[in-house]
């Protein structure tokens, strides 16, 4: 069943068309990488399945991404909302310089998911449990955020979307500050939550696409150039372009 349709989509910032004409599917409850050589589009892309490119002066799009059956970019549509059902997280850990509690409770006050401490206590417990945090943090919920190690802050991170009950979780980029061990355990998170969550990592990284994804798009200049299960993009490709890119030619 696909989470997120994505048909006719075009990004342009001012003149500059960014995004062609990009059409596919993500599925429910899958991991899809987003892999191509820098300045593709990948970012671009994933940044328009929760519409964070609004931010960025003289871009307009044309086309439609449909989540839950509704086109995200008509009149009318709540982004807060969106945004909450759609959550993000960066390439570096972007925290608030305040306590390990106060970052994961910050999501359910500002969206007035919940107001009563009792039920805010409990939705901090599980989203820090459902990242294998909390046994690490249990006892320093009050402690700045900022003293964690790095892999702990990208995972308190991916616990702040999941906080306000986010079913889509986008991943630019998650593990390229970290090192290899820390990335490893990112990694086999990401699988974890896979059962519960629709999930989009852009990487740079074909290994990592190669490990963790289920399907994989392969952009090159602003366009979608083939999408596929992930053994095959990376086994017996459909396009030349796709081949010369995962085997090292180019990129």
């Amino acid at each position: 069943m696909s989470k997120i349709e994505i048909r006719n989509f075009n990004l342009y910032y001012t003149s500059l068309h960014v995004l062609k004409n990009i059409n596919v599917n993500i599925l429910e409850r899958k991991i899809t990488a987003i892999i191509g050589p820098s300045g593709c589009g990948k970012s671009s892309l994933l940044r328009s399945i929760n519409r964070m490119n609004d931010t960025i002066e003289g871009v307009h799009v044309s086309g439609e991404i449909n989540i839950f059956g509704k086109n995200i970019y008509d009149i009318g549509i709540d982004v807060r909302i969106l945004r909450k059902n759609v959550g993000m997280v960066f390439q570096r850990p972007n925290l608030f310089p305040i306590s390990i509690y106060e970052n994961v409770a910050f999501g359910l006050k500002i969206n007035r998911i919940h107001s009563k401490k009792n039920a805010i206590n409990e939705v901090v417990e599980k989203s820090l449990k459902s990242v294998s945090l909390w046994d690490h943090v249990k006892d320093k919920l009050h402690k700045s955020a900022l003293s964690l190690t790095l892999e702990q802050q990208q995972r308190l991170c991916i616990a702040r979307v999941v906080a306000v009950a986010s079913n889509i979780i986008l991943l630019d980029e998650p593990c390229s500050s970290l090192d290899p061990i820390a990335t490893q355990k990112i990694e086999e998170l990401i699988i974890y939550l896979s059962d519960q969550y629709t999930i989009v990592i852009v990487t740079h990284n074909m290994q990592q696409a190669a490990r963790v994804s289920h399907n994989t798009a392969f952009m090159l200049l602003g366009e979608l150039i083939e999408f596929d299960k992930t053994e095959k993009i990376f086994t017996n490709p459909s396009m030349n372009e796709t081949e010369d890119y995962v085997s090292g030619r180019f990129g």
